[in-house]
């Protein structure tokens, strides 16, 4: 199984991950951009935030996603792949971006990931006055400082790419407790 954990910088994507992690020590964890060896160095150009051209920012992105598809996640087919992020958020910061397509961001993301779209979603879901205590908790990279209203765009952007997706997906309350999250997506996810 195939499995997306979505959501904007500081949402508490990455500590679920962990949590799941250390119950599941089979599951198979992995992240985007940098999950292959070409993808750590593509993480490092987009980061920087030194791409002029959202087009190719976009491609990046792809060119990523799909060498992670084929190094990391169709290689483990017949385990459990939980990915920190993946093709949700590539729709969600190119549509924040500027003026592109859901439709064609969206074949473009097929054509990436060999016409296999994650089995589940989970989307965590965070508001202004959470987003601002974590960042300012942290040193931000080059895409954060595209400002807070920049990110809460991207949430609502992977929200209502998510409603037109037929996908089985689940959203989280981000500002809830860790281990109330916790307990919501072992319930979600019946592993």
């Amino acid at each position: 199984m195939y499995i997306l954990f979505e959501g904007i910088d500081t949402c508490g994507k990455s500590t679920q991950i962990s949590l799941l992690a250390d119950k599941y020590p089979a599951l198979v964890t992995t992240h985007e951009p940098g999950g292959t060896k070409f993808g750590q160095q593509a993480r490092e150009i987009l980061l920087s935030d030194s791409i002029v051209s959202k087009r190719a920012e976009l491609l990046l992105f792809l060119a990523d996603r799909a060498e992670h598809y084929e190094e990391v996640v169709s290689p483990n087919k017949d385990k459990v792949v939980i990915s920190d992020r993946g093709f949700l958020s590539g729709i969600g910061y190119a549509l924040a971006n500027g003026d592109f397509d859901f439709d064609e961001l969206v074949s473009l993301n097929k054509f990436a990931l060999s016409n296999h779209f994650p089995d589940k979603i989970i989307l965590f879901v965070t508001n202004m006055e959470t987003l601002t205590l974590r960042t300012s908790e942290k040193e931000l990279d080059g895409i954060e400082l595209r400002g807070l209203e920049y990110l809460i765009t991207v949430q609502n952007k992977m929200q209502e790419s998510l409603k037109k997706l037929d996908i089985d997906y689940f959203e989280v309350d981000a500002t809830e407790a860790i281990e109330n999250i916790h307990q919501k997506i072992l319930s979600y996810l019946e592993l």
